[in-house]
């Protein structure tokens, strides 16, 4: 007996350890680190709501399981054979059976309602203020701008974001680099993470993706925006996101393209919205200049003055 009761309370002991490094880990949501199990809070308020109705999925789950196997073994330790339990000689009970159907059906409507609500609202792309075609290819994402506040963008050039050049170089065969020196500024290791060219966004404004394939099936996802659509060829899917924090936000193709679906991450940086005018503004008139310099190469020479 001593032993046996030795042994519930090392294994209730390692169950609340259990419990209490999962409920640390989803504390740590905002900073998602190794061995984190659970969702990433996201940055966006549609994000939010998302990941709240999984935690509300998530604890109806848990106080179900509670029920289920609490009855189950209190009935298997309290109602054994061996302490003189005789088997009940009822069929059923109508009011425990409509109770154990209602309350299922209670919080399917509940869970389902918001579900739908949220739903709709991913794909409410209404409203946007400024428009960003997505094109994937193997294996690299292609950005053209095509509006904003209103006006159409025609001379922003196309943005062409590929796997950064170090990490493309470490993942060689007999490169001789290790993933582990690949770093971004702050130290973090990057290695496939990272790209040549990010797409840029302003914050506080709503910003519609419209989203399709060049070759094959892709997935463009940023989880942190709960942004998440099918790129395929022919097909112009969409999908939106606002965010209020600026900074640089990732993601990655989540559709098995090819041998290098693994290269194609999607980075995002988010500017305060003045320096993402001043940022517009630089990159049309690098585009102005260039395309004069172009211009002016190709033009004929003039002719020379006649003679008197």
């Amino acid at each position: 007996m001593t032993m046996s009761s030795s042994n519930c309370k090392r294994q209730v002991q390692g169950a609340a350890i259990v419990l209490a490094g999962l409920l640390l880990s989803m504390a740590a949501v905002a900073n998602p680190r190794p061995w984190q199990v659970n969702l990433d809070k996201g940055v966006t308020p549609l994000s939010h709501h998302i990941w709240d109705l999984h935690m509300a999925a998530f604890w109806v789950c848990v106080a179900l399981g509670v029920i289920v196997f609490g009855a189950m073994f209190a009935a298997m330790f309290r109602f054994r054979k061996s302490k003189g339990a005789v088997a009940a000689t009822w069929s059923h009970n109508t009011k425990l059976e409509f109770m154990w159907t209602l309350v299922p059906v209670l919080i399917l409507v509940g869970l389902a309602t918001p579900a739908t609500i949220i739903t709709r609202e991913i794909y409410n792309a209404t409203g946007a203020e400024m428009t960003v075609k997505v094109t994937g290819y193997q294996w690299l994402w292609r950005y053209d701008y095509v509006s904003y506040d209103g006006k159409p963008i025609t001379r922003v050039p196309t943005i062409y974001s590929r796997l950064a050049w170090d990490s493309n170089k470490a993942r060689q065969l007999d490169s001789g680099i290790s993933p582990y020196t690949i770093k971004a500024a702050d130290g973090s290791n990057d290695y496939l993470l990272d790209v040549t060219h990010p797409l840029v966004i302003p914050a506080g404004v709503k910003v519609r993706f419209l989203i399709t394939g060049g070759d094959v099936i892709h997935g463009w996802w940023v989880p942190d925006f709960a942004a998440k659509r099918d790129a395929i060829p022919g097909i112009m899917n969409d999908a939106w996101t606002k965010v209020d924090k600026p900074g640089i936000y990732r993601g990655q193709c989540y559709v098995l393209c090819g041998q290098d679906h693994s290269a194609m991450p999607v980075v995002v940086k988010v500017l305060p919205r003045d320096q993402f005018n001043a940022w517009l503004a630089t990159q049309e008139n690098a585009a102005s200049l260039d395309k004069a310099s172009r211009t002016a190469d190709v033009a004929p020479p003039k002719p020379a003055p006649a003679k008197g």
